[in-house]
């Protein structure tokens, strides 16, 4: 009974109030502000590397989107010329196949020298990401893709893919340069951009990754590593999906007998390094020769036009990219005195292109000379070891690889490259023994890749991403700060504790009682070695007392290694006489400040 009244006293609602919904009830639009956690995590992913990352998708869209105009454009220009067809040529006058290269070379000579302020290519990126905070002038970049492909379709012994490069380049400074990115994410941006230019142009994505990696940066770091790769994936998506772009169809090959061909492929290896070797001279004993013609800049190409046209006139196949010339050997359709006059030849011809002072790349031209190269050794080793290892395309395949290792001193990249293309793993092995091998012997040679070489001449000298020779060259006194803030071993905690606070410096040189350097104490000092509360214990108590140091005629390079192998962030300068007589303090800091001063004014200098 009790139940039943406590029911009837509850209030039913009814149907209409069912249907009320209170304004204030959790069905009400709520802003995002009254969901902490949410906006805290949204908050977490609006960082830097997301808005670069977001970036890199766009610029990795727009390159595939300009490789594909590029090749597009490049196509419709050899029609327009009809200098790309390879053995057929003999079918136009003669005057044509010799005069047209020569008429490239002249428009290319006035683009040149009246539109375009400085010349990029491949070595412009270097220095650009080196020495200039990755800022390129956009204008003069993209008239350079332009006179590659008049170079390119008049007959020009160059390739197409470091203009891509370029091309990639340019579109990642210009996205950059629109969004009003700071330096340091400007310089990621074109590494992006370049990555995707290459990964569009081979329809290889892992190898234009490893080519910024390996040639531009010269280092890897994971903050720009996610970011290239990402646009050298979309960059590839596109080309590949809405462009078709395959530069070269290769036939799968494989290891026939594994122990008497790895001998082979040591001796194409190092035979690839003598080939990358002469590939770097000729080209700049060429450059040398047009720069000493008394002859206007203008016309320059047009004479070396002329010289590629009579090269053309005998031997049409070392004409233009060669992608056909380079299937051709790989299947196997060449003899061998053939693949050794299309090596020479296509070297002769690539230099007069480029050295005359053409606009085109040098990678084509590279895997052009390395599969006549392979292929002639693996006609020359079937005829020794006839039916008992593979056919003479698997040893141009794998020469292809070894010379760009060669030239380049990128093995990875030519490793990649291959791979990606073949889509095959069974010449693996060789590829990578063969590539390594040809890199070793060139570098042995001769230090400079065909990319740095140019960079040398003007006095540069940049290994892994710095300019080398600066740091050789400049001393610690150059660099040491000589007003030095030191302590004495006698003073306290208290004061030292007081001292870090009003000048913010995380060390300090120690002084006995003479005045005379007796260690260094820093921060880690501190925190280790005194207790909370020990503000009276002598600071000669903490120091570090067994001190690494440097001096005033010592280079700053050798000091930069010692400041990493013990990872420390200073050491005190003393004289070399007497190693407790104080002349100053070197710091991380110090040596790269040293550093960016210097290759200003150099790069000033050079202007």
């Amino acid at each position: 009974m009790f139940l039943q009244k406590e029911f009837q006293a509850q209030k039913i609602p009814s149907r209409r109030e069912h249907l009320e919904v209170d304004p204030e009830s959790r069905f009400r639009f709520h802003s995002i502000r009254e969901y902490p956690r949410l906006t805290e995590y949204i908050t977490r992913f609006d960082t830097e590397a997301t808005r670069v990352n977001s970036i890199a998708i766009l610029i990795g869209l727009l390159t595939g989107l300009v490789i594909g105009i590029y090749d597009r454009t490049l196509q419709y220009s050899n029609a327009l010329f009809g200098m790309q067809q390879g053995s057929s040529l003999h079918e136009f006058p003669h005057y044509y196949v010799i005069l047209m290269p020569a008429l490239g070379g002249l428009l290319v000579g006035l683009i040149s020298h009246f539109l375009i302020k400085k010349r990029y290519g491949v070595e412009g990126l270097i220095e650009t990401v080196t020495l200039r905070g990755a800022r390129i002038k956009l204008r003069d970049s993209f008239l350079e893709v332009f006179a590659s492909i008049i170079t390119i379709s008049s007959g020009g012994a160059l390739g197409k893919e470091a203009p891509g490069v370029l091309a990639g380049a340019g579109t990642g400074a210009l996205v950059g340069r629109i969004l009003k990115s700071p330096e340091r994410q400007l310089q990621t941006l074109l590494g992006c951009g370049a990555a995707g230019g290459i990964a569009a142009a081979f329809n290889a994505p892992l190898a234009g990754v490893v080519f910024v990696v390996e040639v531009i940066y010269g280092e890897l770091e994971t903050k720009t590593f996610i970011p290239i790769v990402i646009s050298s994936v979309f960059a590839t998506l596109v080309s590949s999906t809405l462009f078709g772009i395959k530069p070269i169809q290769i036939s799968p090959y494989q290891l026939i007998s594994p122990y008497k061909e790895l001998g082979l492929y040591l001796i194409l290896g190092l035979l690839a390094g003598l080939v990358s070797i002469m590939l770097i001279r000729t080209l700049y004993y060429t450059k040398d020769i047009f720069s000493e013609i008394p002859l206007h800049p203008v016309f320059k190409p047009a004479l070396g036009g002329l010289a590629v046209g009579v090269i053309g006139l005998f031997y049409p196949r070392v004409l233009g990219m060669g992608y056909n010339v380079i299937m051709d050997a790989l299947n196997n359709e060449f003899t061998f005195q053939l693949l050794l006059i299309l090596l020479f030849l296509k070297i002769l011809a690539f230099s007069l292109s480029l050295g005359s002072g053409g606009s085109g790349g040098t990678i084509v031209p590279s895997l052009f000379a390395g599969a006549m190269l392979g292929g002639a050794f693996g006609t020359a080793a079937n005829v020794l070891f006839p039916g008992t290892i593979a056919e003479s395309g698997a040893y141009a395949m794998v020469g292809m690889g070894a010379v760009f290792a060669g030239t380049a001193r990128a093995p990875l990249t030519a490793i990649l490259i291959l791979f990606e293309i073949t889509r095959d793993y069974s010449l693996i092995l060789p590829l990578m023994f063969a590539c390594v091998l040809s890199n070793v012997m060139s570098n042995a040679i001769y230090s400079e890749s065909i990319f740095t070489e140019g960079l040398r001449r003007r006095g540069f000298k940049i290994r892994k991403g710095r300019e080398v020779d600066i740091m050789v060259s400049m001393l610690v006194k150059d660099a040491m700060v000589t007003h030095v803030q030191t302590v004495s071993e006698e003073k306290n905690v208290g004061t030292l504790i007081a001292l870090m606070q009003a000048s913010r410096h995380a060390g300090f040189p120690v002084l006995d009682s003479r005045g005379k350097l007796s260690g260094i104490v820093t921060l880690s000092d501190l925190r280790s070695k005194v207790k909370y509360g020990e503000v009276d214990k002598k600071i000669g108590d903490i120091a570090t007392h067994d001190v690494e140091i440097a001096y005033p005629d010592e280079t700053l390079e050798a000091v930069l290694k010692r400041l990493g192998s013990k990872q420390i962030g200073r050491l005190p300068v003393v004289d070399r006489m007497d190693k407790t007589k104080l002349l100053g303090l070197i710091t991380r800091s110090d040596i790269v400040n040293s550093y960016n001063k210097k290759v200003v004014e150099k790069v000033r200098d050079t202007d």
